[in-house]
């Protein structure tokens, strides 16, 4: 029972740790952070995130991370908790494509809002047309964008269907795309869901079940997929059997590209020439 008492505390004790963290990110994210040059964003979102992940007691094991990259580059992941973006920054300081519901959650969503996250609205076929022009647009200016195109979480052991359309920006920049397989593992080694962010579980019950167990979040590149003389459906699956691959996963079966889905869009083919960083987000 003591045991239990001592955890509890130095988990309310940590949590509490981390809403500072969130406020001085917010706070930079507010202030300073859209008059500094895209390398020093890329060092605070680095720098931040290596210290959330610190307090929070989550080590990062990256297996072959790129020592480059591609000028234009797709980073591609799996998708299983709200700490895979801060698990990302920390090693690839990036721009997230998120699902725009984001926005409203506690702290979290603000921050992400404030260091460029381009937001989809799901279900709106012009807002998901406008965000994959400026995804375009992004690229073609070498910014480094990621996404999840599952569009939502899992527990890590399976995968859901890849939603195309968030890959066709890939094919309009003539891009690269970056497959990095995700995972979460306990102080033995072996694959937890204490990080999940699945079953209705709210961001408080998923921060203090983070905080109660040592983690390490396992981040396993693979080689860049050319998005050049591919459909965005076969570049969504080669990128699927890449990720499940690393995960150990059966290989996945190839899925047919359907009319309904996340970002349910037809093809673009914008080439703009000019991108702000951060791209700003759209009104709420």
């Amino acid at each position: 029972m003591i045991r239990r008492s001592v955890l509890a505390t130095v988990s309310a004790v940590r949590i509490a740790r981390v809403a500072t963290h969130l406020v001085r990110g917010l706070s930079m994210a507010s202030t300073r952070f859209a008059r500094l040059t895209p390398a020093a964003q890329h060092r605070e979102l680095e720098q931040w995130s290596h210290e959330l992940l610190s307090i929070l007691r989550v080590r990062l094991s990256c297996h072959n991370a790129p020592e480059s990259l591609p000028a234009r580059c797709l980073v591609v992941l799996n998708h299983v908790s709200w700490l895979d973006v801060f698990g990302i920054f920390a090693v690839l300081p990036c721009q997230f494509v998120a699902k725009s519901e984001v926005r409203d959650w506690p702290l979290v969503g603000r921050l992400t809002e404030r260091v460029g996250t381009l937001f989809i609205e799901r279900g709106n076929r012009r807002h998901a047309q406008r965000t994959n022009g400026r995804i375009v647009e992004a690229l073609m200016n070498a910014r480094l964008i990621a996404v999840c195109p599952e569009g939502a979480t899992t527990d890590g052991r399976a995968l859901k269907h890849f939603h195309a359309a968030l890959l066709q920006p890939a094919i309009d920049a003539d891009a690269m795309v970056l497959p990095v397989a995700v995972r979460y593992l306990d102080h033995s080694g072996a694959q937890t869901d204490a990080a999940a962010y699945v079953d209705g579980v709210s961001l408080l019950q998923s921060l203090w079940r983070i905080a109660r167990s040592p983690l390490t979040v396992e981040l396993r590149f693979a080689a860049p997929i050319e998005a050049h003389g591919l459909k965005r459906r076969e570049l969504a699956d080669a990128a699927k059997r890449v990720i499940a691959h690393e995960l150990g996963l059966p290989a996945p079966d190839k899925e047919p590209e359907t009319p309904g889905g996340l970002l349910a869009v037809p093809p673009t083919a914008r080439r703009p020439t000019h991108s702000p960083y951060p791209v700003p987000v759209d009104p709420a």
